[in-house]
């Protein structure tokens, strides 16, 4: 029975998440399973992936095969690299203790590349936030000198119009004045 640590589909369209799991090589892609060790979800950002690592080491030591995909996060979270490392140790090309100490370099090291990632796009987030308010303050004031512009051409377009409606009033006003004057000139 050739057994492979493969994904195995579920979630929905557009949206997949997968389990992480021992299956026998003849099975259906999500069908039967031995044993489900982990899940990755590959829509977050990083991808989310949980994995019980000592038994996916047991399993590789007893032979079984990781698809491309599975061996990709298989490496990823280090199971291939202790894999290794155990192979040194029981050909006695160094000691536990040296094994221990560049397993836990390499695990140093790549949550550091972890959490840098983070916090760049935590910082990426901040900055378009910054970003978009700020253009979002240009819109706003190029709106309210637009408005204020309106404002200031409809005052002086009702302030000609008085005016002219002013200067239409008078000179009727005029005339009817001049006739009250006339008779009491005589």
């Amino acid at each position: 029975m050739a057994v492979k640590i493969r994904l195995q589909r579920h979630g929905k369209k557009n949206f997949a998440f997968f389990h992480i799991v021992v299956a026998d090589s003849r099975a259906p892609r999500d069908g039967r399973f031995i044993e489900q060790i982990g899940s990755y979800n590959p829509n977050t950002n990083p991808a989310t992936i949980m994995l019980n690592s000592e038994r996916a080491l047991a399993w590789l030591k007893v032979g079984a095969e990781p698809t491309l995909t599975a061996r990709r996060i298989l490496s990823y979270e280090g199971v291939l690299l202790r894999h290794h490392l155990d192979g040194g140790v029981a050909k006695g090309a160094l000691t536990q203790a040296q094994a221990d100490q560049k397993w836990n370099d390499w695990k140093a090291q790549r949550d550091a590349k972890v959490e840098a990632k983070k916090s760049g796009l935590k910082a990426a987030a901040i900055e378009a936030k910054k970003a978009a308010k700020a253009e979002e303050a240009k819109v706003n004031e190029a709106r309210a000198e637009a408005i204020a512009k309106k404002a200031a051409e409809l005052a002086a377009k009702e302030a000609a119009e008085k005016a002219a409606a002013e200067a239409a009033e008078a000179p009727a006003e005029a005339p009817a004045e001049e006739a009250a004057e006339a008779p009491a000139e005589a």
